[in-house]
């Protein structure tokens, strides 16, 4: 997707009581990879449940750029697979929009072909770096024979005759780091070695394993993750369910939290322990969040919240928390904002190379709207005022990042003044149901 020629502002006001019972769209991370397995696999897959973003669709026109086909049954979507080693070279670049990790999984996925392969994304995507991808991929014989300043995209990939496997040790704690690299390791022969100091959500490894890959997983004392995959093996068509997006329930579930009186449900959240750190943290903060129905579902843990509004007062949120919940800091400093007390949080340098540099852009968003925050290298502290007084009156740049504008939503919904973002736009990339889900439980958005 491509910056819009004209913008589409969004306003949020102070709301009565939020109620009801809503589902969130199905996780992204897994609809992401549940295409990309699907398409590289033999036979069929079926996915129910998936995301319908545009960053998801994207995946799966790059897949079947290079061979796969995927058609919509009813609700479902069902995969053709190429076969592992089988995927083809593209006729066009592949176009990634706003999806970074459809792009960096999928560099992965397609370095060790002996094919060219050119990425290219939205003004969003091609600021952000991808060296942290590349940089395993170079190892594995993988020539990047053009990039933007930065190794940015534009991008042009060459793969070798023959790809080696290598022993990679993540130097950054990142799922898309390690997916990249074990995906690479399925088209090269031996033994690929993501080693993991510390642990990210697992959504590859636990899917590569359905798929039927050669996978195992160790852990040392210390806590350190090495996962090993063999490469050229067969990868057999599944039938996924793809459970809802802990990523996208942070909204409802925040703003339920921070508007009083609100009661309500959202059902069949993923509750994978490497995603549910804000959760953790809301309660801490003394947010009424309650488990139920809990189950699995497609070989993860799911379960039905129900969350009330709360008293919140402020925590220190610990760095080595961040790996799992990276993507809710910015909704988790509207909560702040609303919180007796201070909220730090640290270890925050990842956001300052997501869809924007999330951690400026949420303190100046936090600035305008009179909250007051103190933006660091890599933390953010909020100063809550929990009854909303003086908050609110500001215009929020979103920076074409779909989280920023719906956190800043939210905060509205509580502020004594309304809230304004310049673009809603891009919430499609992840959550297009968001405004009309949203106001169905009662929130005021024009």
């Amino acid at each position: 997707m491509n910056a819009p020629a004209t913008q589409s502002p969004a306003t949020a006001r102070r709301t009565g009581v939020l109620a009801g019972h809503v589902r969130v769209p199905g996780d992204k991370s897994i609809s992401h990879r549940a295409f990309m397995l699907g398409g590289l696999a033999s036979g069929e897959t079926r996915i129910s449940g998936l995301l319908e973003g545009e960053d998801v669709l994207r995946t799966g026109e790059a897949m079947k750029a290079m061979g796969a086909r995927i058609e919509r049954d009813g609700a479902d979507w069902v995969v053709a697979g190429t076969g592992n080693g089988c995927l083809l070279e593209p006729e066009a670049p592949l176009d990634f929009g706003n999806a970074g990790t459809g792009s960096r999984l999928t560099m992965g996925l397609v370095g060790p072909y002996d094919m060219r392969v050119r990425f290219v994304g939205d003004a969003s995507l091609s600021k952000r770096p991808m060296g942290r991808v590349l940089d395993p991929l170079r190892q594995m014989g993988v020539q990047v024979l053009e990039a933007a300043v930065g190794d940015r995209m534009p991008l042009t990939l060459q793969g070798p005759k023959h790809a080696a496997p290598i022993s990679y040790r993540v130097p950054v704690a990142s799922a898309q780091v390690k997916s990249a690299v074990l995906l690479a390791g399925l088209n090269a022969k031996g033994v690929t070695t993501v080693i993991e100091p510390v642990m990210t959500r697992d959504h590859t490894e636990k899917m590569l394993a359905g798929f039927g890959a050669a996978i195992e997983v160790e852990t040392d004392a210390d806590g350190t993750r090495h996962i090993r995959v063999e490469g050229h093996g067969r990868l057999a068509g599944q039938v996924i369910a793809v459970p809802g997006d802990p990523s996208s329930a942070a909204f409802p579930l925040v703003a339920a939290l921070v508007v009083p009186g609100s009661d309500i449900t959202i059902e069949n959240v993923l509750m994978n322990p490497t995603r549910t750190g804000l959760i953790t943290t809301l309660i801490e903060m003394g947010g009424s969040i309650e488990l139920l129905n809990r189950r699995m579902a497609g070989g993860e843990d799911v379960a039905d919240l129900r969350v009330r509004a709360s008293e919140l007062k402020g925590v220190t949120v610990p760095a080595e928390r961040a790996p799992s919940m990276i993507d809710e800091y910015p909704v988790l400093a509207v909560a702040a904002a609303f919180a007796e007390g201070a909220t730090l949080m640290q270890g925050l340098d990842e956001l300052r190379v997501k869809e924007s540099d999330r951690l400026a852009a949420v303190a100046r968003g936090l600035e305008v709207n009179g909250v007051a925050c103190e933006e660091g290298t890599d933390t953010l502290l909020v100063r809550g005022r929990p009854d909303g007084k003086g908050l609110g009156g500001g215009l929020v740049e979103t920076h074409l990042d779909h989280r920023i504008a719906m956190s800043f939503l939210i905060l509205g919904l509580a502020s004594e003044k309304p809230v304004a973002v310049d673009d809603r736009t891009m919430i499609a990339t992840s959550f297009p149901e968001f405004m009309d889900l949203m106001t169905g439980l009662g929130a005021d958005f024009t």
